[in-house]
């Protein structure tokens, strides 16, 4: 079992939990008396995400390296969980962002309540979509859609948990998690098709006449296809007002490159961007307001042109 355990930093992974996480996982995979991994929390939340401010701080104090050895990690990580031969169980309350997305999506069971929720908000912070998740959003179990995955990479829309449900992101939904974790170590993951309960009504999926065929292009293109539909701008625009213009083409490159990759090769893509967008003073700037100094007054740089990235895109 593992359990992350920073509630006061909302259990956001940092090198101390991610690198045991790891240690566990590799040790466990081979091990027969293992046969199932489930991931829990402690306090009312699952995991807010990667530990951005540690990359930021590691950046600008000159330890780059050691932020790039994180994320390529991390995403090493996600590619172990997608391949793990065992179940891997999630058992998820609250709040599921970022690197707990990651750390989540790829498993083989995704177990909410109904007050969990998810987001991918890198583009707020000048970062990007990561964690393989460039790849997952657009292959979710009941809706793979390039369109509904770049809506939800760009938007940082939050999924409740009745559209986890709907999109495939989540496998389960139980009324709580009390008592689950030791039904699942005497009786096995099957458990959780007994104790599971119906979704209620989605209301991402309300949005999929508006989100299909608008995004399954360059940036440029998306934000065109948005002024031109005033019902997708009213529900877009408040979504996108503190976003930065280069997380927003730089993500849609790397959506569109990865529809067609694979997992691993999508994870490779993302470890480039890594490298080259943490050195950016967008990130910096975007952890600073959102993270650091909680204002929320990002001062970003204009919108670039996409060939800055697409040129480290494979």
């Amino acid at each position: 079992m593992i359990t992350l355990d920073r509630p006061k930093a909302l259990n956001s992974i940092n090198p101390e939990i991610l690198f045991p996480i790891i240690e566990a996982l590799d040790e466990w995979r081979d091990d027969d008396g293992v046969e199932q991994v489930a991931v829990t929390s402690s306090g009312k939340h699952f995991c807010a995400g990667g530990d951005v401010r540690y990359a930021r701080e590691a950046a600008l104090s000159g330890g780059g390296e050691a932020a790039d050895e994180f994320f390529a990690r991390e995403y090493a990580m996600n590619l172990m969980i997608a391949e793990y031969p065992k179940p891997y169980i999630s058992l998820i309350s609250g709040v599921v962002m970022g690197g707990g997305l990651g750390l989540s999506a790829h498993g083989s069971h995704v177990v909410v309540t109904p007050d969990a929720f998810a987001s991918m908000p890198e583009m707020n912070i000048g970062f990007f979509t990561d964690v393989g998740m460039s790849y997952r959003l657009q292959h979710l179990r009941k809706r793979p859609s390039l369109d509904l995955g770049m809506f939800l990479a760009l938007t940082g829309y939050r999924l409740k948990a009745d559209d986890m449900m709907a999109t495939g992101l989540a496998t389960h939904l139980v009324d709580s998690l009390d008592g689950l974790l030791d039904r699942i170590i005497e009786e096995g993951p099957g458990v959780l098709d007994e104790v599971a309960v119906e979704p209620g009504e989605s209301e991402l999926e309300k949005l999929y006449p508006l989100i299909d065929g608008a995004f399954s292009a360059p940036w440029s293109q998306i934000k065109k296809n948005i002024a031109a539909d005033p019902e997708l701008a009213e529900v877009v625009e408040p979504l996108l007002k503190l976003a930065s213009p280069s997380s927003l083409v730089a993500t849609a490159e790397l959506m569109l490159a990865n529809s067609t990759n694979d997992l691993a090769a999508s994870l490779e893509n993302e470890r480039h961007y890594a490298e080259l967008l943490l050195r950016e003073p967008d990130f910096h700037e975007g952890v600073r307001a959102v993270l650091v100094d909680k204002t929320n007054d990002a001062a970003f740089a204009p919108e670039p042109e996409p060939d800055k990235y697409r040129d480290i895109l494979e």
